[in-house]
């Protein structure tokens, strides 16, 4: 896969044709015959084999998947524009992450001493794929994710991963989040995660104790599982039986006219 947007010759060939063939038809240009240039084409088929490597637009994803090495904490920060993005744990080890994400593009890596910076950006990749990204972290280091969309739904199950810090932001599509049950450095990773027209969702595996600040705007709405949340104050809920846990989640979800659920 071959990062960038796809080049430029494709679209400026086809601009200079309909401009010439809009001068003819009103009379400002004549003798001119657009199939004596044919032979254009086959330089525009060489130049998209030499930077791009084959001919075809693709509207799929393609897998990628980047070794770990001596990484031993790292950061993703991703911007899918309008397409959904979906977070697991990876089940094999030995990888950073793994996946399936835009057609004929790579996450951007940079390494810092034993930190990995992973850089996924819609406005990076070709622009004619508009397959959902999926991501797999590795489980047996600390990650910080920060993660926005403008049109896309956000699908982040953070089970089994050692996150210190989740951020998540959507323009109009919904969040779930499954919280971490892993401590990360001895205490559980803060999640912060709002949309403005979506829903939000937290689901709080059993094993985990959590406080949460909701922030739901006058024409958002809440869905509480009273079963398993207490109300310490309005707009702050915490799973029951959280004054004995040591480490605990730290939440705040928002949305503005969606909703906001406690699982």
């Amino acid at each position: 896969m071959r990062p960038g947007r796809p080049p430029l010759v494709l679209p400026i060939l086809l601009i200079g044709v309909g401009v010439l063939l809009l001068l003819k038809n009103f009379l400002l240009i004549e003798n001119f015959d657009v199939l004596q240039y044919w032979p254009v084409l086959l330089v525009l088929a060489g130049l998209q084999l030499l930077i791009r490597g084959d001919l075809g637009i693709t509207w799929q994803a393609q897998t990628f998947g980047i070794t770990r090495g001596g990484v031993q904490s790292a950061s993703l920060e991703a911007s899918s524009g309008e397409l959904d993005v979906k977070i697991r744990a990876l089940r094999r080890e030995g990888r950073l992450v793994a996946g399936q994400y835009t057609a004929r593009s790579r996450p951007g890596l940079s390494v810092r001493g034993t930190h990995a910076r992973l850089t996924m950006q819609r406005g990076q990749t070709w622009p004619f794929s508009l397959a959902d990204w999926e991501i797999g972290l590795a489980k047996d280091l600390p990650w910080k994710v920060l993660i926005s969309t403008a049109l896309g739904e956000l699908d982040i199950d953070l089970r089994s991963l050692r996150i210190e810090q989740a951020n998540l932001a959507s323009g109009i599509g919904d969040i779930r989040i499954v919280a971490s049950e892993v401590l990360a450095d001895g205490k559980r990773g803060d999640i912060r995660a709002h949309s403005t027209f979506g829903n939000v969702t937290l689901v709080v595996p059993p094993a985990v104790q959590a406080v949460i600040r909701v922030e739901a705007k006058p024409l958002a709405r809440l869905q509480i599982d009273e079963a398993r949340f207490l109300m310490l104050e309005p707009g702050v809920y915490a799973t029951l039986g959280y004054e004995q846990s040591q480490s605990q989640i730290n939440a705040e979800l928002v949305s503005t006219f969606g909703t906001v659920r406690l699982m």
